[in-house]
């Protein structure tokens, strides 16, 4: 006896068979024959569904996606920041200093000299 390699098939595909079963499109048989999955595979996937779990297999694959795509906009955005960094680590390594000291980011320029009383 063969065996069959391990698939995986989609919720939607789940869904759509289980629900084509509930429906009374024929049995759990036929239906299984007629998509090539194990009969005893579709019984699963109806029981499933009747308990509610291949709903919350849909909601925890949009929850992946939704994720997948955040974590794409934030890769997205480390990048451009990382280039703009670059770029200004550039342009300070070619300036030269300013006359009275190099400012500090913390600190600022230093002070200039006062000319005479503030009052006059």
């Amino acid at each position: 006896m063969t065996k069959r390699p391990h698939r995986r098939y989609s919720t939607e595909f789940k869904l759509q068979l289980a629900q084509s079963y509930l429906d009374g499109e024929g049995s759990l048989r036929t239906i299984a024959k007629k998509h090539g999955v194990g009969h005893s595979v579709l019984r699963i996937w109806v029981e499933k569904y009747e308990r509610g779990e291949l709903a919350e297999e849909v909601e925890l694959q949009e929850k992946v996606r939704d994720y997948e795509l955040t974590i794409a906009r934030l890769e997205r955005k480390v990048g451009q920041l990382t280039m703009e960094l670059d770029l200004v680590k550039k342009t300070l390594a070619h300036r030269t200093p300013p006359p009275n000291g190099t400012p500090s980011i913390i600190s600022g320029p230093s002070e200039s000299a006062s000319r005479g009383d503030a009052a006059s």
